[in-house]
């Protein structure tokens, strides 16, 4: 599948990368609006400051359409943005009676505050890991903020599964 290419000339703050352009561009791309099924889960995170990229490239992350790839080669970064998936993937719900409608049930924490945690992120060919400490509680397939030593910053990161998370578009 050919990527998808956009040129940034836009540029929200002077030497940084349009967001919101890039978010327009990601739903274009998808064919579909944010937050529904086939487009993009959520809005690139506004507060990050990357480069101004003269032409932006987007591609599917792998065959099964589960994230966007929007990267840029000069200067070298890249963002994976996580879509929604189809309606038709298992969900839990309680037992819905005439008088209580169907609510969906709450998964107990498998990473809680405070718990060392081991990021990780990979795919055929390599794996990178890196080490932190959680700051908020998260069910399996939930976001939280990991600690990393050494960031400025806490890494936005996925539960996988008690003392393991990933980086969001990585499975």
């Amino acid at each position: 599948m050919t990527p998808f290419l956009l040129l940034a000339a836009a540029v929200a703050v002077p030497g940084f990368q349009d967001i919101a352009a890039l978010d327009r561009a990601v739903v274009a791309f998808t064919g579909k609006p944010q937050g529904s099924e086939g487009g993009p889960r959520t809005a690139i995170d506004t507060r990050l400051r990357l480069q101004s990229c003269p032409m932006v490239s987007l591609s599917w992350r792998t065959e099964a359409h589960d994230a966007v790839v929007v990267a840029c080669t000069g200067p070298d970064w890249r963002l994976f943005v996580p879509v929604v998936r189809p309606a038709n993937a298992p969900v839990a719900v309680a037992a819905a009676s005439p008088t209580r409608p169907a609510a969906a049930v709450k998964a107990e924490p498998v990473i809680r505050r405070g718990d060392p945690v081991v990021i990780e992120a990979g795919s055929a060919g390599f794996a990178i890991t890196r080490e932190g400490v959680a700051m908020g509680d998260a069910a399996p397939g939930a976001r939280l903020a990991i600690k990393v030593e050494g960031a400025t910053q806490p890494v936005q990161a996925v539960a996988v599964e008690s003392g393991r998370a990933t980086l969001p578009g990585w499975q």
